[in-house]
């Protein structure tokens, strides 16, 4: 029988990354990597690859509303939990539902669990070997953190020029109505900014770069995020204001 081999901890950290259950210092350090290091880059676009068709298959489900008081009551967040109940005492024990032990418990179960699934379905997955890449070829892939004016970055990018595709993950993006939409845009120097299309404020969105598009990927271009009405600009063109922002790096 011809077993994969098992992943190193090099190669879960990335995956970790894109599953997003990484804290804010190792997502810091591995997108620091991604941008330095073609291997790490490389890694990150092929769990991407493998990984983000995963959600796409996961439809939305509207929970009981017992299930929202239970989570209230849980973390001590419902003001008509008794004082003297469970949930109110432990939550003062710990110091409020923040350093609640069994909140952090709980939602570390359930990262571990998706984590460990991904992890299986990749390892019994058949894969196609991978080339080498080229010392002297060209990138082969190109990232950029999209940051907010506060310097919090609210989408990661990492494209991969041989696929032709660009993988957007959610970091801490800005809060948007109902009725408003998150519009991708490249803007390469001295020209307009084209638009990549609409992007999810909660799940990866792939997009497909046309040659043209390729082509005006550089060093120089930047990647923008505008608030735009629901679906998108009307336009063609951003409307609405720029809510974050961050230039396209070779990697």
């Amino acid at each position: 029988m011809n077993n994969p081999m098992p992943p190193s901890q090099e190669e879960l950290r990335y995956a970790e990354y894109v599953l997003g259950v990484l804290d804010a210092d190792a997502r810091a350090a591995v997108e620091q990597e991604v941008r330095t290091d073609r291997a790490a880059a490389a890694a990150v676009s092929l769990w991407q690859r493998h990984l983000m068709p995963l959600s796409e298959d996961i439809a939305p489900v509207q929970p009981a509303e017992y299930v929202w008081v239970r989570i209230r009551e849980a973390v001590g967040l419902d003001a008509s939990v008794s004082p003297r109940s469970p949930a109110a005492t432990g939550s003062q024990r710990t110091g409020g539902w923040w350093n609640s032990l069994q909140l952090w418990r709980w939602i570390g179960a359930g990262a571990t669990l998706a984590a460990a699934a991904s992890f299986t379905l990749w390892f019994t997955t058949p894969h196609a070997p991978q080339a080498p890449a080229s010392a002297t070829a060209g990138p082969d892939y190109m990232v950029a953190s999209i940051a907010q004016d506060n310097g919090v970055a609210g989408w990661t990018a990492t494209m991969d020029l041989k696929q032709s595709s660009m993988v957007i993950v959610p970091a801490t993006p800005a809060a948007l109505g109902a009725d408003r939409s998150a519009e991708l845009w490249l803007v390469p120097p001295g020209e307009k900014p084209i638009s990549l299309g609409v992007i999810a404020p909660n799940k990866p969105t792939t997009v497909h770069l046309r040659p043209d598009l390729l082509a005006r990927l550089s060093a120089k271009a930047l990647l923008a995020v505008s608030n735009e009405p629901l679906g998108g600009s009307p336009t063609g063109q951003a409307t609405g204001p720029i809510i974050a922002k961050g230039a396209i790096s070779g990697a």
